[in-house]
């Protein structure tokens, strides 16, 4: 059986000044920090699409940290909705 705590996917779409600084790394690495998996993409409207899976409460503490953004970012608004991904093997950024 699998333990749903511990299989629990997020998509989330990120607005403001959010591309070309450092966000998608940010997400990624405070992610692999907190043993995620998942990804950060580049929207072309310049957004930032964050999917992450994990246990529900990783996901609850990166959510404030998406939220806030690397210093050079200023994020504006997030909105998260449950996901069920595909099979993620670590982290990617495209």
């Amino acid at each position: 059986m699998v333990d749903e705590q511990l299989n629990f996917g997020l998509r989330g779409v990120v607005s403001g000044h959010v591309q070309g600084v450092g966000f998608r790394a940010f997400v990624k690495s405070e992610a692999l920090n907190r043993g995620l998996r998942g990804r950060a993409v580049n929207l072309h409207d310049g957004r930032v699409e964050v999917v992450l899976w994990g246990d529900r409460e990783t996901l609850g503490e990166i959510q404030d940290l998406v939220a806030k953004g690397p210093e050079a970012a200023l994020v504006t608004n997030v909105t998260w909705e449950p996901y069920v991904p595909d099979a993620f093997e670590g982290f990617d950024i495209s």
